[in-house]
């Protein structure tokens, strides 16, 4: 007997002139999540002070519903952009603040401690003006972030930021960088696997970190195009723990196990081992951080045979140890 799906409310709300790819990047990676696994369900809907606006391209969307008066416990809000750019001349526009003392107001009445607020590039002020960052780490566009700071004093608003996640508020940078982040909402609400998935979906192969520019290392080595290749990291991917070895990844692509082993080489950048071993450090950091299981269980459940193939592991992708990383969790 399968068990029902945890599902999570997800309200967008749609400002005057709303940046159309803040809405469509984001929301299409959910609609991914949703097809890539069925555990995790997000239920999306559009709503907002405005029954219909004008996008930052021209189109307009309609039919927008209310603001609720009350949402779910746990639900997630987006808050979108907006732009500030007119349009062709004598194109008509929605007021830029139409609706937004409205949208401001129902934020604070709806948001609680355990609201996921999910605010892409400029959507961060609408959350500011509900006094929703105070205290809070923060970001948005680059552009905005003077403005940010003066809105919410006593946040701690960090440029140079894709993404910042501080508790249950998350804020990312201009446009696109809203995908990032929902990329990494969706591996934290689903799996890192079906985040991956997700992203080679949307053809986002080198997916960005919040803080750095360093790549996930479930989204590593995927920056080409080969179905071959893709097949036998989708496997791995989904059972990193598993004893894979050549000759059983070789019927999955198709190919002799020479063959595989050089052109996994030439598309992914890396070899197998290589890739696995990246993959199971990564499960071992998450154990590490998430879990209080001593450093021998966490190697079991990682697929290393002992501590000590770990540590040899985690030294090539790490110049810390696994102890520091348990100290700091």
């Amino acid at each position: 007997m399968t068990s029902s799906p945890r599902r999570i409310p997800t309200y967008v709300v749609l400002p005057a002139r709303t940046l159309l790819l803040d809405v469509a990047g984001p929301v299409e990676a959910l609609r991914y999540a949703n097809r890539a696994q069925d555990q995790v369900q997000f239920d999306v809907r559009y709503v907002g002070a405005l029954p219909e606006v004008t996008t930052s391209i021209g189109l307009k969307i309609s039919a927008i519903e209310p603001l609720p008066k009350t949402i779910e416990q746990g639900a997630m809000i987006i808050l979108s952009g907006h732009t500030e750019e007119p349009l062709h001349a004598g194109h008509p526009m929605d007021p830029l603040d139409a609706g937004a003392e409205e949208a401001v107001a129902w934020l604070r009445h709806v948001v609680g401690p355990e609201t996921l607020l999910v605010s892409i590039c400029s959507g961060a002020l609408l959350a500011a003006r509900a006094g929703l960052l105070d205290g809070v780490s923060c970001t948005t566009h680059f552009s905005d972030c003077g403005e940010l700071a003066a809105v919410a004093p006593s946040a701690k608003v960090l440029e140079n930021r894709l993404y910042v996640e501080d508790g249950n508020r998350y804020t990312s940078a201009g446009i696109t960088a809203g995908i990032d982040l929902m990329l990494h909402i969706i591996g934290r609400l689903t799996s890192p696997a079906t985040s991956a998935a997700v992203a080679r979906q949307l053809v986002v192969y080198l997916r960005r970190a919040g803080t750095d520019p360093q790549l996930s290392p479930w989204l590593e080595g995927r920056n080409h195009i080969h179905p071959a290749i893709h097949r036998v990291q989708d496997a791995i991917t989904a059972d990193p723990t598993r004893d894979w070895s050549l000759e059983t990844l070789a019927p999955i692509a198709y190919a002799s196990p020479r063959h595989l082993s050089r052109i996994f080489n030439d598309h992914a950048g890396m070899s197998i081992p290589d890739y696995l071993n990246k993959l199971r450090v990564a499960l071992a950091q998450q154990l590490l951080t998430e879990t209080r299981l001593d450093i021998e269980r966490v190697a079991e459940k990682s697929g290393f045979n002992s501590s000590r193939q770990l540590r040899r592991a985690w030294s090539r992708v790490s110049q810390t140890p696994p102890s520091a990383l348990r100290r700091l969790s």
